[in-house]
């Protein structure tokens, strides 16, 4: 269409409404639908570190300044009824005068630009907990949010695509979209690993963990495990409910502090879904291998776990 060109003001219930019949009816078409809001009429549209840093770096663009309002009331009614992350691309529907598909293609993080990233954070994030959470240092906030050289595009490697009449190159729905991206990232921030084609885990200090596990210098955890369990705790499955064998002479051993934690599958789902990891890694940060928590996960009532599975999801849980 030209930029003269007006579709029929439609209100936001009936927009809603039509949200939720497409919801509807391709969830019964066995469709995975990941919906975005409703949100809030007043305050930030995303509130975490990676979701405002996402909002935040697209709106400074000048390219899109003048855009992106035109989603915000979409993305905050509910019509983004479907979001997807995936490597390279962004797929969503959204609801206005009709129902609309659009895919926003992401260029991958510059190779160069994710060495040199890694670089600057080598030795300085403990854990994926704390990365994903955004508990990390200013310095590396400053590196991973940088406009030109962090994890986040430029616009010159973001291409749209909605098959809606608008032709602008932002049209509302792409921009509600685009906000959509930042609301998801709250609650899944490895996806933005993910869209730029980059693993998440190599920003992680594997050197500096194996050097404590094996006794190196003392654990952020306060354990030591032996040379040969790394490869347990990097990934290799082994039975957690199958007993040790007994010792000739066995003796009384403290179990860990509790802090309020008791090992359930309910409560290890809930406190993976806490601190926003997939079961892989969970399982990296607790020390186990990924069946092992979905294992743990499918498992109805409590879990007979080895002391130090059940160390590691105490200590997960006093931090998260």
């Amino acid at each position: 269409m030209s930029w003269g060109y007006y579709n029929d003001y439609v209100p936001v219930a009936k927009r809603r409404d039509q949200a939720l019949k497409k919801i509807e009816q391709l969830k019964k078409k066995g469709e995975d639908i990941q919906p975005i809001g409703p949100l809030p009429v007043r305050g930030l549209i995303a509130k975490s570190f990676w979701g405002k840093g996402w909002c935040k770096h697209m709106e400074q663009f000048s390219d899109y300044e003048n855009r992106l309002p035109r989603g915000r009331s979409y993305v905050r009614n509910g019509a983004v009824y479907h979001l997807s992350i995936a490597s390279g691309v962004v797929t969503a529907n959204v609801s206005g005068s009709s129902p609309y598909k659009l895919t926003i293609h992401i260029e991958p993080l510059d190779a160069k630009k994710w060495e040199s990233i890694k670089a600057s954070c080598k030795g300085k994030i403990g854990s994926l907990i704390e990365l994903l959470q955004g508990k990390i240092s200013d310095e590396i906030m400053t590196v991973v949010t940088d406009p030109k050289n962090g994890l986040f595009p430029h616009p010159n490697e973001i291409r749209f695509n909605c098959n809606c009449p608008d032709w602008a190159d932002m049209c509302k729905h792409v921009a509600a979209a685009m906000y959509g991206i930042g609301v998801r990232l709250d609650t899944e921030p490895e996806l933005l690993f993910k869209l730029r084609g980059v693993n998440l885990e190599e920003l992680i200090a594997v050197d500096t963990a194996i050097e404590d596990l094996t006794g190196g210098k003392r654990s952020r955890r306060r354990r030591t495990l032996q040379s040969e369990q790394i490869s347990d705790v990097f990934g290799i499955e082994l039975e957690e409910d199958t007993p040790a064998p007994r010792p000739r002479k066995p003796k009384k051993q403290k179990k860990p502090a509790a802090h309020g934690f008791k090992p359930t599958g309910a409560a290890v789902r809930a406190l993976r879904k806490k601190t926003g990891l997939n079961q892989s890694a969970f399982a990296r940060e607790i020390g186990v291998s990924a069946p092992s928590i979905a294992k743990w996960e499918k498992t109805s009532g409590p879990l007979n776990l080895k002391a130090r599975s059940l160390e590691g999801l105490q200590d997960v849980h006093k931090h998260s």
